[in-house]
C-alpha cells in the first residue's frame, strides 16, 4: 500500500506539470482542448492526492509500521480517534494534508469557474487558464516535496518493521487537536484561491472591478477559516499548555495572524475598489502579500528555524521554502509592475471624511499591527545573523505596540460604516454620531463610577460600547424601514435584513463579535490575578473571591497513561461551589514528557484557573488564576462565525422593495 501511495504522489506532481503547460499554452493560444485538459488535470490531481490521504490513513489505522512516518507517530495503544492528529502531527503528514485539502477547493473553484464562463461571464473565461496554471504551479511545488524530499510513505532503512510505534505526541492527544491543526492549515492553503484569481487577473488583464465579485465569497471563505483556527490554537493553549493565558506571541502563532490581519484589510478594501474604483494596486499587493505570509507562516513551521512549542524540528526543507516564497514574490511584484498602468485609480479621494478614507486607515492600522508582529518574530533571527546573540521578544513588546493599534481598528469599526461614500457633512456627522457618542459616554461613565478606572480598561471598553451602540442603531434604523414599508414585526424585520443585505448586516454581527472578542481581552490582560501556592491536604488559599483547599491527591492509570490528580473544594465566602481536579498525564514512552489537564471553572463575569505544576512531599504547588470575561473570546468567535455565515449566504433570487433608512440618507434599510 505504502508503494501506491507514493506512486500516487509521483503521479499528482506529473499531472501538475502537464496542467500547467496545458493551461499556459491552452489561455495564449486560445486553445480549448488545451484549456480542457487543464481542467480535468485539477480534478486528476484532487481525487490522486485524496487517494494518497486515504491509503495513509489506512496505514495508521492498520498499524502498518513498515511506513517510517507511521511508525514515528503513531502506536498499537493509540486510539483510533486520534488517527486524524497523528495524520498532521509531522512534517510529511502535514503536506499532504496542505496539498489534498488544496487540491479539492482548488477542484471546486475550477469547476465553480468554468460553471460560470459556461454560464455566459467572459471575465470567468479570461481567468481560467491564468488560475488553473497558478494553481497547478503552487501544487507542483507541495507534490515535489513529498515526492522527493518529504516522502509521507518512506519505508523504514532496511525494510525493518518495529513491532509498534514510537506514538503520537501527547500534547496532540485532545480532541481540541483534530480540529485546531486542520482548521489553520486549510485556513492557510485556503488564501492561495484569491491569490490564483488575483494573478490570473494580472495576467490576463482583467484587473478592473469584474473579478472581484468571483473571489469575494472565496476569500471570506479563507478568512473564517483562518480566524477559527487562530482561534481555536488560542482555546487549546488555554486549556492544555497550563500557563494561565491563550495567546503567548509565540512565533508560529504570530505567523498564523499575520496573513489573518492583512486578509481582513483585504476583505474592507476591496470594498472601496467595488464602489470607488480606487486602490486597485493596494488591493493586489494586499492579497500578495497575504499568500505570502500564509507560505512564510508554514516556512517557520516546517523550517524549525525559530523555536515554538507548535513547529517542528530543525529540517532541510525550510530551504525549499525559502525559494519557493521569494519566486512568488519576485514573479508578484512582476506582474503588478507590467500591468501598473491599467491598475490606476478611476477617480481621487474626495474627502478624509468618508467611508473610503476611514477604510483606507483601517488597512493601515492592520499593516502596521501586522508589521509590529513580523519585526518582532524575525528579530531574533536578524540579531543572532549580525550580532551572532540570541534574544527573544517577548509578549511586553507585542502587548505595549499592537495594544493601541488594534484599539484604533476596534473604534474605526464604528467609526466606517456611519460615514457616507465620497463626502460627509457637518449635518451627516452630527446625526450620525451623536445617539452612539452619548450612549457609549454614558455607559463608560457609568462602570468608572462602579470601578473599572484602569486606563486601557475605560478606553477600550468606550471603544467597544460605541461600535455597539452604532450597530445597534443600524439594526433599529433598518428594521423601522422595513416596519414601515413591509408592515413586519421587528423580530422578522432583522431577519429579513439579514436575508437581504447579508452582506452588509452580517458584517455588522462581525464586528459585533470582534466587541465581545475585544472585552475578553482587555477583561483578561487588564483584571488578571495569579499566585502559586503549595498547600499541604486541608490547607487553603484565597485568589480573588474564592477559596481554594486541597482535600487529597489520587494516582491513578488510564490506558497508557499515569495519571496524578489533585482534588480541590472550592467556595466563594460561605457558599460551597464544588470540586475541581487539575491533574498531570505521564503517557507510556514520553514518561518524562508530562502534560497538564487545567481545571477550569466558568461563567459570564470570570474564569477559576486552576494549574497542578508539581507534587512533592511537601504538597502540590497550584497556579491559581482569575481570568476575568475569557468566555468572551469565545463567544465572540461564535458571534462572527455566524455573521460571517449570513454575509456568505447567496442573496434570494426574488428583487427586494427598497425602503429609505432613516439613520442616514445614503443607507437603504435592506438592499445593496
Amino acid at each position: 500500500m505504502a508503494d501506491i501511495g507514493q506512486i500516487a504522489v509521483f503521479a499528482a506532481f506529473l499531472i501538475c506539470c502537464f496542467g500547467v503547460w496545458a493551461a499556459i499554452y491552452g489561455g495564449w493560444r486560445g486553445a480549448a482542448e488545451f484549456s480542457t485538459s487543464a481542467r480535468h488535470a485539477v480534478i486528476a490531481l484532487a481525487a490522486l492526492l485524496a487517494a494518497a490521504s486515504g491509503i495513509l490513513v489506512a496505514a495508521f489505522l492498520t498499524h502498518d509500521f513498515g511506513v517510517a512516518y507511521v511508525a514515528e507517530h503513531s502506536s498499537r495503544s493509540m486510539p483510533a480517534i486520534y488517527v486524524g492528529a497523528a495524520f498532521y502531527s509531522g512534517m510529511e503528514g502535514s503536506l499532504l494534508y496542505w496539498a489534498t485539502t488544496l487540491g479539492l477547493l482548488g477542484a471546486a473553484a475550477t469547476l465553480s469557474l468554468w460553471r460560470t464562463s459556461h454560464g455566459g461571464s467572459r471575465i470567468a473565461a479570461q481567468l481560467l487558464p491564468g488560475f488553473i496554471a497558478c494553481l497547478l504551479a503552487i501544487e507542483a511545488f507541495f507534490t515535489f516535496l513529498m515526492a522527493f524530499v518529504a516522502r509521507p510513505f518512506a519505508t523504514n532503512a532496511g525494510g525493518v518493521v518495529p513491532p509498534d510505534g514510537a506514538g503520537l505526541n501527547p500534547l496532540l492527544r485532545d480532541w481540541g487537536m483534530l480540529i485546531h491543526p486542520p482548521m489553520l492549515l486549510a485556513g492557510y492553503m485556503s488564501w492561495t484561491i484569491p491569490f490564483c484569481f488575483a494573478i490570473a487577473a494580472l495576467v490576463s488583464g482583467r484587473v478592473d472591478n469584474a473579478w472581484l465579485p468571483l473571489v469575494r465569497r472565496w476569500t471570506l471563505f479563507a478568512w473564517a477559516l483562518l480566524g477559527f483556527g487562530n482561534l481555536l490554537g488560542a482555546w487549546w493553549a488555554y486549556h492544555v499548555l497550563g500557563w494561565g493565558g491563550y495567546w503567548g506571541w509565540d512565533p508560529v502563532e504570530n505567523c498564523a495572524i499575520m496573513p489573518w490581519l492583512t486578509g481582513t484589510a483585504f476583505l474592507h478594501s476591496i470594498q472601496v475598489q467595488e464602489r470607488r474604483g480606487t486602490l486597485k494596486i493596494w488591493n493586489m499587493a494586499l492579497v500578495t502579500l497575504t499568500f505570502c505570509l500564509a507560505i512564510f507562516g508554514t516556512f517557520i513551521v516546517r523550517s524549525g528555524v525559530l523555536q515554538s512549542v507548535h513547529a517542528f524540528a530543525l529540517s532541510s526543507i525550510g530551504p525549499y521554502y525559502f525559494a519557493f516564497l521569494a519566486v512568488i514574490v519576485i514573479g508578484s511584484v512582476a506582474l503588478l509592475f507590467w500591468r501598473m498602468p491599467a491598475l490606476r485609480a478611476e477617480r481621487d479621494l474626495d474627502s478624509l471624511l468618508s467611508r473610503e478614507a476611514a477604510f483606507l486607515l483601517n488597512n493601515l492600522l492592520f499593516i502596521a499591527v501586522t508589521f509590529a508582529i513580523f519585526w518582532g518574530t524575525i528579530f531574533p533571527l536578524i540579531s543572532e545573523a549580525i550580532r551572532d546573540v540570541k534574544v527573544s521578544v517577548g509578549a511586553p513588546y507585542f502587548q505595549m505596540v499592537n495594544g493601541p493599534i488594534l484599539l484604533g481598528i476596534v473604534l474605526l469599526m464604528g467609526i466606517g460604516p456611519l460615514l457616507p461614500w465620497r463626502r460627509a457633512t457637518r449635518r451627516q456627522l452630527g446625526k450620525a454620531f451623536l445617539v452612539p457618542l452619548v450612549v457609549a459616554l454614558g455607559l463608560t461613565g457609568i462602570l468608572f463610577a462602579v470601578g473599572i478606572r484602569e486606563a486601557p480598561a475605560v478606553v477600550g471598553v468606550f471603544c467597544c460600547l460605541f461600535v455597539a451602540a452604532t450597530i445597534v442603531a443600524e439594526f433599529v434604523a433598518g428594521a423601522r424601514a422595513r416596519r414601515a414599508g413591509l408592515g413586519e414585526g421587528y423580530a422578522t424585520a432583522v431577519y429579513g435584513l439579514l436575508r437581504r443585505n447579508g452582506r452588509r448586516y452580517g458584517g455588522y454581527i462581525i464586528h459585533l463579535g470582534i466587541v465581545a472578542l475585544a472585552l475578553g481581552v482587555l477583561g483578561s490582560q487588564v483584571y488578571q490575578e495569579e499566585r502559586q501556592v503549595t498547600l499541604a491536604p486541608g490547607q487553603t488559599a484565597q485568589i480573588g473571591r474564592y477559596t481554594v483547599q486541597l482535600q487529597d491527591r489520587i494516582e491513578y492509570v488510564d490506558g497508557d497513561r499515569r495519571v496524578d490528580e489533585a482534588r480541590l473544594n472550592i467556595s466563594d465566602g460561605d457558599k460551597t461551589l464544588g470540586q475541581m481536579r487539575p491533574n498531570k498525564a505521564f503517557y507510556r514512552g514520553f514518561e518524562n514528557q508530562a502534560t497538564t489537564s487545567v481545571a477550569i471553572r466558568t461563567n459570564a463575569r470570570e474564569d477559576l484557573y486552576i494549574v497542578l505544576t508539581t507534587w512533592d512531599s511537601k504538597g502540590a504547588t497550584l497556579l491559581l488564576v482569575v481570568n476575568p470575561l475569557v468566555v468572551w473570546l469565545w463567544i465572540g468567535g461564535a458571534i462572527v462565525l455566524v455573521g460571517t455565515v449570513f454575509t456568505m449566504w447567496p442573496r434570494p433570487a426574488t428583487s427586494p422593495v427598497r425602503v429609505a433608512a432613516p439613520a442616514r440618507g445614503e443607507a437603504m434599510a435592506y438592499g445593496d
